[in-house]
């Protein structure tokens, strides 16, 4: 099968492409977003994929959203991560950091002391966050200024910057799910009137600032980036998505990023994939909710991998599961966000 041949992502050299998608499990330190011991196994044990794409990682501690999620911004999380890509690569795994800054889709309760919570316009989520406490209104974010842009653009250089050093493969911007990239990008939560808001142009950016930031790093070659146009997750709604995606496409497209990462949503009748195709034209990885036999059937010339979220979850030996037609373990929802090792590097393999 197609799907157990390697292939090469800009840099990223991957042996199958079967790619383990990004999900929050919230086991890092809350009081210091230190990863810990137990995500440096979780991520061994599932380092058969042809690649392993971490949960989102905040660029900074304004970036925080969730509890006990990890950081990328102090020397401590930067020595811990490269605990977690040793052990990967000793596995021969590839793995790239998910960049993840949440902006209003945040609780006080998740942040340290002091640390505020910013968007593009002081416009509060209509939505509740999981918290230590429960599930929490969120914040009313402060409007973030001209000189909060340029530190926060400069946040993600430096957490590209830390990625590599902590032995990242490579970097992928977080582009949708309602956080702070998505919340430029859209009229519902970007009601600027500076050249960060207003016109279509000045709406996208931030996201091209960002990109820029990271790629010159080390190069376009390392850096992906996902999107999911029409997702309303966290209160998002944007006028016109699909002009809004098309648009950054068609500029992110010349920039030659490793690979573009696609949410497919076609419960809500959008056709993402096909936007994708339409107005961008390097390597895809495409999500959600495939099955083995139907990622077989999405790989082309342009689907180069696809990643699964739940299954890796409960089957830390997916790959060898897919490749043999073996049954999968089922997930157990109640331990997604809990701390500790049930239901999270306790799931056996074959």
């Amino acid at each position: 099968m197609k799907l157990f041949t390697e292939t090469t992502l800009g840099r990223l050299q991957l042996r199958n492409r079967v790619v383990m998608a990004p999900m929050t499990r919230s086991r890092a330190d809350q009081a210091t977003d230190v990863p810990t011991d137990l995500m440096r196994e979780y991520y061994q044990q599932r380092a058969s994929a042809g690649l392993i794409i971490t949960e989102g990682t905040q660029p900074s501690a304004e970036g925080k959203g969730y509890c006990r999620t990890p950081g990328i911004y102090t020397a401590e999380q930067i020595a811990a991560w490269k605990t977690v890509t040793s052990a990967v690569h000793a596995e021969g795994g590839q793995i790239v950091l998910q960049l993840m800054h949440c902006g209003r889709v945040a609780s006080s309760a998740n942040k340290g002391a002091g640390v505020r919570t910013v968007a593009p316009s002081a416009i509060t989520a209509n939505a509740e966050i999981f918290t230590e406490q429960g599930m929490l209104a969120m914040d009313e974010p402060e409007a973030m200024s001209e000189a909060d842009i340029l530190q926060t653009i400069d946040d993600y250089r430096r957490a590209t910057e830390n990625a590599y050093a902590a032995g990242f493969d490579g970097v992928e911007l977080h582009c949708t799910s309602g956080y702070l990239p998505a919340q430029f990008l859209s009229t519902g939560t970007n009601q600027r009137s500076d050249d960060w808001g207003g016109s279509l142009e000045n709406r996208l950016r931030f996201v091209l600032e960002v990109l820029k930031a990271m790629t010159g790093v080390d190069g376009s070659d390392r850096v992906g980036m996902r999107i999911c146009p029409g997702n309303p997750f966290n209160d998002l709604h944007d006028d016109n998505h699909e002009e809004t995606f098309a648009a950054l496409l068609r500029w992110v497209d010349p920039m030659q990023l490793a690979y573009l990462h696609v949410i497919r949503m076609p419960q809500l009748g959008l056709d993402n994939i096909g936007l994708a195709r339409a107005n961008y034209s390097g390597a895809l990885i495409v999500n959600e909710s495939y099955d083995r036999d139907e990622a077989e059937s999405a790989l082309d010339e342009q689907i180069q991998a696809v990643s699964f979220g739940r299954p890796f979850i409960a089957n830390p030996d997916l790959v060898r599961r897919y490749r043999e037609g073996l049954a999968l373990s089922q997930m157990n929802p109640k331990t997604l966000y809990t701390p500790g090792e049930a239901g999270y590097t306790d799931y056996p393999t074959v």
